[in-house]
């Protein structure tokens, strides 16, 4: 099975100079954990409801003056659309994440995939529990 087959194409992405209240949200409206940030067109981070709780809320920061860039993940693990759904089980265990962005061969954002799409779609036990336990571990 390729990650095509069970990844979520509703995705959205934030500029990175957007507020981190803006991306809030975003996520609240999308039901979303994260979110790909961009600039100029191209992916160069990712921000979680865990980077906005710990890097501003916690901290002190205002929401509204803080800039997504400034509290955003920059080292992006990601995957292509055509891999093997065993390759991103293996990628987001080794990285510890819960959520995948998903790039075609052009290296366009075209998905996303979590541990829920792949509990839910990957159709193999054996490979969602040892990446759920990996990732919770």
């Amino acid at each position: 099975m390729l990650v095509r087959d069970i990844m979520n194409t509703k995705v959205d992405v934030i500029n990175c100079e957007k507020s981190v209240f803006e991306a809030a949200e975003m996520m609240a409206r999308g039901d979303y954990g994260s979110l790909p940030v961009e600039k100029n067109d191209k992916m160069i981070g990712m921000i979680t409801d865990r980077d906005i709780t710990v890097r501003v809320v916690a901290t002190k920061k205002d929401p509204l003056s803080t800039k997504v860039y400034d509290c955003m993940t920059e080292k992006i693990t990601y995957c292509f659309d055509d891999e093997d759904v065993q390759g991103i089980a293996d990628k987001m265990k080794s990285a510890q994440i819960h959520r995948i962005p998903v790039v075609n061969r052009d290296k366009r954002l075209v998905g996303i995939v979590s541990s829920k799409e792949l509990v839910k779609n990957a159709h193999n036990p054996r490979v969602t529990q040892e990446t759920l336990d990996q990732i919770y571990q």
